[in-house]
């Protein structure tokens, strides 16, 4: 493979679940991809220990860079990161709102994303997209359901007429009402099936995690939201379905293991032999099953794809009071089921912004931050 240029690669949210899985796509494939640069924002020991392995160019940490080992390296912001010349690809992994802004210098300076934050792209969706068009940025999915529906439109040239991203149903599929108030961070923090870092493992437990991916979904490929539906699937085998106007459907199916989805926003259009990377056995396997979602039991679920149809910065919004109310439940200030309460309250005090710029989804995001700490003050939390 001496004759292939390998691809030079800037990591975001380099310490976290998909950062480390990236980097295990990265050691495997040594002469394919270089680490150009790593960027993290808390776990200063591994973040050393992957500077150590990888010797990238840039670094970036919020904290204290002092403490980052010595080495042939330039300290530089995200934003820098994301446009350098040096850069082909960003991996953009980075939690929550703080995605954003890098994102943004990545897409203006027309480099490939491999798209893992969702919160950048419910928030500011149309803006990012439009963006993309205008500077030729290639947007490529790592969600593994956004990357199934990808790969079954590869190749497709006509209209889906509907797309169907599925869902584990989390810990607490089975769980009442009740039985949800009680549950603890610990056991919201045991997945049955993925191993993710706990904003978006939380997130999974709710189902706010499947209501961002439709609105997602709907910003990557440009299908209207009520061609959108979301089907539980325990077994998290079939990651996406996409129905074609013939009634023809097309599915992808896989191990449920980030590393599947992150390769291949690697090696599109190619797709590269990788012996670490599980094999499905349909045997053992034996059934795959499907049910609707239930909505009242996962408020969250219908709270999102409300605040999808709304628009303006009622997304933004969604996503920062989620943001906030998962730490507190994290921290154990509120119950699991109040997640969705004050993320309800704060949609119903908010006056969304038509058509958005990024200072106005920016002010969204901040305002959101602070009328959930406000509504836990007042103890005005109801029950969505």
């Amino acid at each position: 493979m001496d004759d292939v240029k390998s691809l030079r690669l800037a990591v975001f949210g380099s310490t976290g679940s998909i950062g480390r899985q990236t980097l295990d796509i990265v050691r495997a494939f040594p002469d394919r991809i270089r680490i150009v640069a790593l960027a993290a924002g808390s776990n200063l020991n591994l973040l050393s220990e992957q500077i150590n392995e990888f010797f990238p160019k840039f670094v970036y940490h919020h904290g204290d860079r002092a403490r980052l080992p010595h080495g042939n390296w330039e300290f530089r912001n995200m934003d820098e990161i994301a446009a350098h010349c040096d850069v082909d690809t960003v991996l953009a992994a980075s939690s929550g709102a703080s995605g954003l802004m890098p994102l943004l210098s990545a897409v203006h300076a027309g480099k490939t994303v491999a798209l893992a934050n969702k919160e950048a792209l419910v928030s500011a969706g149309e803006i990012i997209m439009n963006m993309a068009a205008r500077h030729d940025a290639s947007i490529r999915p790592v969600d593994s359901e956004h990357s199934a529906i990808w790969q079954c439109l590869t190749g497709e040239t006509s209209t889906p007429a509907r797309i169907i991203i599925t869902a584990s149903g989390g810990p607490f599929r089975s769980y009442s009402r009740r039985e949800m108030a009680e549950v603890t961070a610990e056991a919201a923090l045991r997945h049955p099936s993925w191993k993710m870092g706990k904003k978006v493992t939380i997130d999974s437990a709710t189902l706010m995690n499947k209501g961002l991916e439709v609105i997602e979904a709907h910003h990557l490929f440009g299908i209207p939201l009520e061609k959108i539906d979301v089907m539980v699937h325990p077994q998290s085998i079939v990651h996406s379905l996409v129905e074609f106007s013939d009634g023809a459907v097309k599915a992808q199916l896989g191990a449920p293991d980030m590393r599947l989805p992150i390769q291949y926003a690697m090696s599109h259009p190619e797709r590269w032999s990788n012996d670490e990377l599980p094999k499905l056995d349909f045997a053992a396997i034996k059934k795959l099953d499907f049910e609707p979602p239930d909505y009242d039991r996962f408020p969250c679920l219908k709270l999102a794809i409300e605040a999808g149809k709304q628009g303006g910065t009622c997304p933004a919004v969604l996503c920062a009071a989620d943001e906030v109310a998962v730490n507190l439940f994290l921290e154990g200030q509120i119950k699991f089921t109040d997640i969705a309460a004050l993320v309800d309250d704060v949609l119903g005090q908010h006056s969304s912004t038509s058509n958005p710029d990024i200072e106005d989804i920016l002010q969204a995001d901040k305002w959101a931050r602070e009328a959930v700490k406000d509504t836990l003050k007042r103890g005005t939390l109801h029950c969505c």
